[in-house]
């Protein structure tokens, strides 16, 4: 059996003609996985490059706003100080003016701190600009208060930025009225509020200049940060589009095949190409392995429930058949075959011709009688019939059919020798009770060897042991 399975599998090995391969997916899956997060981590960085290049632009507007309001109040306290000493003649002025520059408060070091701003060189100029401004009246400040200080004799050892001053040529020598009207000229005067009110405009000029040119690269790094996130949310919709299509895949192409190779094996039945290649491979395969092992039992069974010989049923048949009719409804009738001097036949002609003669006896059994009777060698020579649907009222049926068979063996047109049968009746109205085979087998008793008669009912069997005074 094993045998001629293989070579059923070997001359029937075909191939699936479709059906997507597992390894096809997960190969595909996997590389459209990993270039998706490739392009999301792309994405994702280039967002955080945009984000950081926003919070730069802010953290440097936030550094100018800083440094120019610095500034601005430099400018407007030094000048308050300068002119109130000039006014009052207050050395505590001069020391509050001093200790703000001292502090790093002063207007100069709040323009140096605006120019780590990387600038356009227009916008550059202007803070150079104010720069050289800021110098320009920080001078004319320290020189004023230098004259009002000299006018009063004031001792600004103290001070080195006033004591290095040298007095200009026109000064040297002057009065102190003179001196004193001289300084408030230096820091009230038109050049000096000019001065001042330039260094602020060019300041203020730089600052709207800074602000359009952060403002811009806020909004450039917004507009990209924007698309960036739309991108990564189309990317994150995709892989989970992606996530969704695998899921479906892997629920079509083995979740659901696996579950029906699984009942239709449990309820074995063929399996259904469906599914991935490998499924559609396998059903196959077990597909022709099913079919070789069914042909295979189909054989086995034909030859446990057949005799080899005649090709009929054998006996093992002929009791399952009498185990499933014990105890049913069924009316039945049995007949008990035994082929006459069939000794003689094989001692003279050989026993292959005494196959030959079974044969054809199994064969006119076959021939003779309906699809849903029973035929079977129940032993050498010995043959059974299980006919069914028949009552005693019917025996004719059976008379003409032994006749019948009787006849053909007895003038045979193929050679074989002549014979004849033997056959004992029984009927039942219940199906195949227990005694049944002892009372056909007793009818047979009756005639065997008998060359008058070839058949014999029950009742007949029953009325000639009576004549004889037994009992069947």
């Amino acid at each position: 059996m094993i045998e001629n399975t293989a070579q059923a599998l070997k001359r029937n090995h075909k191939k699936p003609q479709s059906g997507i391969r597992i390894r096809t997916l997960n190969y595909v899956m996997i590389c459209v996985s990993v270039l998706l997060y490739l392009l999301l981590i792309c994405i994702t960085l280039q967002a955080s490059r945009q984000y950081d290049t926003m919070l730069s632009a802010t953290d440097a507007y936030i550094h100018c706003q800083k440094y120019v309001s610095l500034a601005e109040k430099s400018f407007d306290y030094l000048t308050g100080q300068a002119r109130l000493y000039t006014m009052t003649l207050d050395p505590q002025h001069i020391s509050d003016y001093f200790a703000r520059v001292s502090a790093g408060e002063h207007r100069i070091s709040a323009l140096e701190r605006l120019q780590e701003y990387p600038a356009g060189d227009d916008i550059s100029t202007l803070l150079q600009t104010a720069m050289d401004q800021a110098v320009e009246l920080t001078a004319w400040e320290a020189y004023a208060m230098r004259l009002a200080a000299d006018s009063q004799g004031y001792d600004i050892s103290s001070f080195p930025e006033l004591s290095s001053l040298e007095l200009l040529p026109e000064d040297q020598g002057a009065d102190s009225s003179r001196l004193l009207e001289r300084a408030r000229e230096l820091v009230f005067g038109a050049d000096y509020q000019a001065t001042k009110n330039q260094a602020e405009n060019n300041i203020t000029a730089f600052l709207n200049n800074v602000m359009e040119q952060i403002q811009q690269k806020q909004q450039d790094s917004i507009s990209a940060l924007k698309s960036a996130l739309v991108r990564q949310q189309v990317l994150i919709g995709i892989l989970l589009a992606g996530t969704i299509l695998l899921f479906v895949s892997i629920l079509r192409l083995i979740v659901l095949p696996m579950q029906v190779f699984i009942r239709n094996i449990r309820d074995g039945k063929q399996l259904e190409s469906a599914g991935a290649y490998e499924f559609r491979y396998m059903a196959l395969t077990y597909n022709q392995i099913y079919e070789a092992t069914a042909a295979n039992i189909l054989m086995l069974r034909n030859r446990a429930e057949h005799d080899p010989l005649t090709g009929i049923a054998n006996r093992g048949s002929f009791d399952q058949c009498r185990q499933l009719l014990k105890g049913k409804g069924t009316p039945l009738a049995l007949m008990i075959i035994d082929v006459n001097q069939f000794k003689q036949v094989n001692d003279r002609y050989g026993h292959e011709t005494g196959d030959q003669v079974l044969k054809k006896v199994a064969t006119l059994l076959e021939y003779s009688f309906r699809d849903s009777d029973l035929p079977a060698r129940i032993g050498g020579d010995e043959f059974a019939v299980v006919v069914m649907d028949i009552t005693a009222e019917m025996k004719f049926v059976i008379e003409e059919k032994v006749n019948s068979i009787n006849h053909a063996l007895l003038h045979p047109t193929d050679g074989l020798p002549r014979v004849s049968l033997s056959v004992g009746i029984a009927f039942s109205e219940n199906g195949f009770p227990e005694d049944l085979y002892r009372n056909a087998d007793k009818a047979l008793y009756q005639i065997k060897g008998n060359e008058k008669r070839s058949y014999c009912f029950y009742e007949n069997a029953k009325s000639t042991d009576s004549e004889n005074g037994q009992k069947p």
